[in-house]
């Protein structure tokens, strides 16, 4: 049906009418049936917001054609500090070149809501000290006052920007328990319009919200920013893969296991720029803590969106939730009306790839050591850390001085209950404050050299577990509450045991156990290259053994007082236990208080003052933002594409190579160039704080790129360089870091390209791991298969993010090549062919075929204007 031709839907609900746009007049009963709920969503935001691209949309649903774009027009936005502060930075420094240019700064607006919440920043410093929350927020404020002052800044210059400060929880789990709608009220129409809740976000984890029906995925900054300003987040048309889940998970199986299964299965199959849908039985068993750490992880196992299909435990979260009665009811009624409510008696969808999981067979599980997706059973975990790390001997075979025990081989240095991924499930948490009081109860205590910390992703879950007694268990075992954010999860874990500190510096081999998303090597702490992911109650069992290598099956945590062992079944809590005490403490009261309070923020926060110029007076001598420097010279025209773009590649890496890899976020090393230029500027090493909350300062961000312990350049002989990737010089006469090596290319303006494997990419949503390569001189990455929202990211800084063809693998290199790159060019939507040329410096020359796929126009604008900014600059300059 075409566009022009869909009659508008009424909708009566408590006496209110309501517009809406039926899917009925869009697809037929056919189609309905058979469309998944995910591409439901879209084509409802197409056929409302796009109507001139609906055609082709219904057209690729039909298979009458092979591809076509898909742009969403998202409700909101939200941000967190470490991808809001650069893009705030980028605000300004477009709104300074638009001035420069002759235009408005002033247009330059968010067109539609913006939530920024303060998350990412607090570090876990003071630990297991009932004060620990209080002083670690207080560094915070101190360490990050001018980052603050900024905020304050946008909210005084912004329009539609909304912040939730610091101390009050992490983005996604807000997002769940207090913005996410369900359902969309527009009240600009007569009568209101109401539609689905969309948004994107700036960072991976956002489809976490797909867990409770709302489609929404994660985006780089640069895509954000445009998004912010009403540029539509395209697409190309997705795969949607579906999951049939049957059957229930066993007493005793948590969700965290539900979740790390299948990560590791979906990462198997494939699912990276696809949508994954999760129906059967089995799904809708599922409780809606347990779905949302399903979708969670969908970076992890690399799919876009990772939809639970609006249903009945939907509204139950709803409900609980403390969301308004009437809202809930206008949530079911539209929901239904428009076809978007899943029901026990509807079909199954239609999808294009399917894959089955019976519950019943998920087992305990971590992930680890150093991948999500590394799935490994509890009995297996010793096994798989001595591969890891070469079978290790204790650290000393007689009693610590400090800790005045013997320090076993595999200590855990760091055990953390953390993430939105896992205590935004009540369930979980309560099943870990039960372990915690059975342990206290049979006279178990946390070895000494475990740093251990509790850092929820909402106030709440402090609510329910103080109004169960278990707060104060666990803080008597060690897991005090240390802060409200991303903490160990995104490397925020401060610093180990110093007695711990000095056993690595001597060459003991610690790992981390923590209920968070993501393990790469060196991300939890500098110091660990060594990680698992398990549920809550199982950090705390990894506390009280003390080593990854204990087997829980065989080996007892202690004694009790008469001798008789007490192994960790012993202490585990039954799951009617769980759900018993979790009717008694769960109040939809506490989310309804602090839905009203988390925009106020505490004292240090109502206190803070910014500027209110449209145009930001940059201080030259703030070491935390500046002016970025690729806006300051944007011309104002594009400058015309080469047909061959003469480069040398500056680092050939291999698989897996991660966001974290590329661009570090934890603590900024002593020893490293990011400090040097610190202490330049006259900072205290005490200050230098991480490196992700120095991202709106290129100086700093520069300087961390490729610095991480486990990248390794391949272009260099075995043993060459140092920590970190090395590379040569433009002459080849040195071996130096790659911030100093790359310097010699810019100086003699030679582009530069990146090799690399599979993977390429992976991990968080992080600007930096694009906009640092651009400063370096970085023209194009080349690579075997690139993650979705890094590939994004390249575009938006105007790097050619080209693929080996399939079955192909990086040549061999040593640096001496020049690499010719013919057609970058001739740009056009879909995947087109690039010749490379390899000219060897024995006068031999090699080609290869490389693609280049862009998915849609808006990708080809971006690559011709030189990224993301300078398109929005100029089409602000053209606007106004």
């Amino acid at each position: 049906m075409s566009a022009a031709t869909i009659a508008d839907g009424r909708l009566v609900v408590a006496g209110q009418t309501y517009r809406y746009v039926p899917l009925s007049e869009v697809l037929t009963e056919a189609e309905l049936t058979t469309t998944p709920y995910a591409l439901r969503v879209l084509i409802e935001n197409v056929a409302r917001r796009a109507p001139a691209a609906l055609p082709a949309v219904l057209a690729r649903l039909r298979g009458e054609l092979d591809t076509c774009e898909v742009p969403l027009h998202p409700n909101r936005i939200m941000l967190h500090d470490t991808t809001c502060l650069p893009a705030l930075a980028d605000f300004a420094g477009m709104r300074d070149r638009v001035a420069e240019l002759g235009g408005d700064p002033a247009a330059l607006q968010p067109a539609i809501p913006v939530d920024l919440t303060v998350d990412h920043s607090v570090i876990a410093e003071h630990y297991a000290r009932p004060d620990a929350v209080e002083a670690n927020l207080a560094i915070d404020f101190r360490r990050n006052d001018e980052r603050y002052r900024f905020i304050k800044w946008a909210q005084n210059t912004l329009d539609h920007f909304g912040v939730i400060p610091p101390g009050t929880g992490i983005i996604h789990q807000i997002n769940m328990e207090s913005l996410a709608t369900s359902v969309w009220v527009d009240a600009a129409t007569e009568p209101a319009t109401i539609h689905p809740d969309t948004l994107v976000a700036t960072d991976s984890h956002t489809p976490m919200v797909n867990s409770i029906g709302v489609v929404g995925w994660g985006v780089g900054g640069l895509q954000g920013q445009a998004a912010m300003l009403g540029e539509p987040v395209t697409i190309a048309y997705p795969t949607v893969v579906g999951v049939r889940l049957t059957g229930r998970l066993q007493p005793g199986v948590t969700g965290t296991d539900l979740a790390l299964t299948l990560t590791a299965m979906l990462r198997a199959h494939g699912v990276v720029d696809k949508f994954v849908e999760f129906h059967g039985d089995g799904a809708r068993n599922l409780a809606w803590a347990d779905r949302a750490a399903v979708s969670n992880m969908a970076p992890e196992y690399g799919a876009t969106v990772a939809l639970f299909p609006s249903d009945d435990e939907t509204l139950r979260f709803l409900e609980v939730t403390g969301r308004p009665s009437a809202h809930i009811a206008l949530v079911r009624e539209y929901l239904a009306a428009n076809r978007l409510l899943c029901t026990a008696d509807a079909p199954a969808p239609q999808y294009d790839e399917n894959l089955p999981l019976a519950l019943e067979s998920v087992q305990t599980t971590l992930a680890g050591p150093s991948l999500p997706h590394e799935k490994v059973a509890l009995r297996d975990v010793p096994a798989s850390f001595r591969t890891a790390a070469g079978s290790p001997s204790t650290v000393t075979g007689e009693t610590d001085p400090v800790f005045g025990e013997v320090v076993p081989a595999g200590p855990v240095a760091v055990a953390a209950i953390t993430s939105c991924t896992n205590t935004a499930n009540p369930a979980l948490m309560l099943q870990a404050g039960l372990l915690a009081r059975n342990a206290l109860r049979a006279g178990l205590t946390v070895k000494p050299w475990v740093k251990t910390t509790l850092s929820p992703g909402s106030r709440v879950t402090t609510e329910y577990l103080d109004a169960a007694g278990l707060l104060a268990d666990l803080a008597e075992l060690g897991f005090a509450t240390v802060g409200y954010g991303c903490m160990t999860c995104i490397g925020n874990s401060g610093p180990l045991h110093p007695r711990m500190e000095e056993l690595v510096a001597q060459g003991t081999v610690p790992a981390a156990v923590l209920s968070g998303n993501r393990n790469f090597a060196g991300r939890v702490h500098p110091r660990l290259r060594f990680g698992y992911l398990a549920s809550p109650p199982l950090v705390i069992a990894y506390a009280l053994a003390g080593t990854v290598l204990h087997d829980f099956g065989t080996e007892p945590l202690g004694e009790s007082p008469d001798g008789t062992p007490i192994y960790l079944r012993d202490i585990w809590p039954a799951d009617v236990d769980v759900a018993v005490i979790s009717a008694k403490a769960l109040r939809p009261s506490m989310f309804e208080r602090n839905t009203a309070a988390i925009r106020t923020g505490t004292e240090a926060w109502r206190l803070l003052e910014g500027q209110d110029g449209i145009r930001f007076d940059w201080d030259p001598a703030s070491t935390y933002i500046r002016r970025p420097s690729f806006l300051e010279d944007v011309p104002a025209d594009p400058e015309p594409l080469p047909p061959v773009l003469e480069t040398r590649a500056l680092l050939a890496l291999g698989d897996n190579v991660t966001t974290d890899h590329i661009s570090p976020a934890g603590a900024i090393p002593g020893d490293s160039a990011a400090a040097a230029y610190l202490r330049s500027a006259g900072v205290a090493e005490r200050d230098f704080n991480q490196y992700s909350t120095r991202r709106s300062n290129f100086e700093v961000m520069l300087r961390g790129a490729f610095t991480n312990h486990a990248v390794h350049n391949r272009l260099l002989p075995d043993g060459a360089g140092g920590d970190g990737a090395w590379a040569y010089t433009k002459d080849r006469s040195q071996i130096l870091p790659v911030y100093d090596a790359a310097a010699t290319y810019r100086a003699d303006r030679t582009p530069l390209v990146i090799i690399a494997g599979a993977n390429y990419g992976a991990g968080s949503s992080r600007d930096w791991a694009a906009k640092a390569p651009a400063l370096l001189g970085v023209r194009a990455v080349i690579a075997e298969s690139f993650e979705r929202i890094h590939r994004s990211n390249l575009i938006g800084m105007g790097i050619f993010p080209l693929e080996f063809a399939c079955g192909e693998h990086a040549p061999a290199l040593d640096g001496t090549e020049t690499l010719r790159l013919h057609g970058l060019n001739d740009l056009t939507p879909g995947t087109t062919s690039v010749a490379m040329e390899i000219a060897r410096a024995d006068g031999t020359t090699d080609r290869m075929t490389l693609r280049l796929r862009l998915d849609t126009g808006n990708e080809v604008a971006y690559l011709r204007h030189g990224g993301t900014l300078p398109y929005v600059i100029r089409r602000t300059l053209a606007n106004t």
